[in-house]
């Protein structure tokens, strides 16, 4: 099979790349990796250095770079929403309720907030939901206090500053792994989220459901 794309300098940037996929290289390694000319084998990796796509380690030798770290976190955010959707809706279905799914992110003004970045509404009725790309802020709600509770302590106190909720309800967060909050960021509306993990076990997003307090007292009721 052909691994070349017919872009010469291209070929030769990926080729480098490759070769520190398994571990530090030493420039000597890089050529005898590669099979390119000394100096082709120097200019390219200190332009991928620049771009931070390589790096080097104590020893001075060549290491995948933080942008590659990053490119790949962008491409797992892609692949989750891509399979959230199905179970947002069959949150929906079972509960009856709106169900979302939130991503903490810095806002324009310097404050957190967090992002609806995808949906499913009730079908008919009072719709509880928040429209996708809706910034809330990270002082209430459930998702709000999942997002916040494995933060890192400077963003955890930060976050506590102005919040509805406390470091006692984020602990008591962490031990049962949800939260719940009762018009805790909107009169009448009450929510239930759950920790999204990616690798290493990273909280990475929150998905939620949300509806009526009247809604679901007229339920207990009716069960009762």
């Amino acid at each position: 099979m052909d691994n070349t794309s017919g872009v010469g300098v291209l070929d030769k940037a990926v080729s480098v790349l490759a070769a520190v996929e398994s571990g530090p290289a030493t420039l000597a390694q890089l050529v005898a990796a590669t099979g390119l000319a000394r100096p082709t084998t120097h200019r390219i990796a200190v332009a991928l250095e620049h771009h931070r796509l390589l790096a080097r380690d104590v020893q001075g030798r060549f290491i995948l770079g933080p942008r590659v770290a990053e490119l790949a976190s962008a491409a797992g955010e892609d692949r989750l929403l891509a399979v959230s959707q199905p179970v947002l809706i069959q949150l929906r279905d079972v509960t009856g309720e709106s169900a979302q799914l939130y991503r903490f992110a810095g806002g324009r003004s310097g404050a957190d907030v967090r992002v609806c970045v995808a949906a499913a509404e009730r079908a008919s009725g009072l719709r509880d939901t928040v429209p996708v790309g809706a910034a809330l802020p990270m002082t209430a709600g459930s998702a709000a206090q999942i997002l916040l509770a494995w933060e890192e302590p400077e963003r955890l106190h930060r976050g506590l500053r102005a919040a509805k909720f406390s470091a006692t309800a984020l602990a008591q967060v962490r031990r049962r792994g949800w939260a719940a909050s009762v018009a805790e960021r909107e009169p009448g509306v009450a929510s239930v989220s759950a920790p999204v993990r990616g690798q290493g076990g990273k909280v990475i997003a929150a998905a939620s459901v949300s509806g009526s307090i009247d809604r679901r007292s007229e339920r207990a009721t009716a069960i009762n």
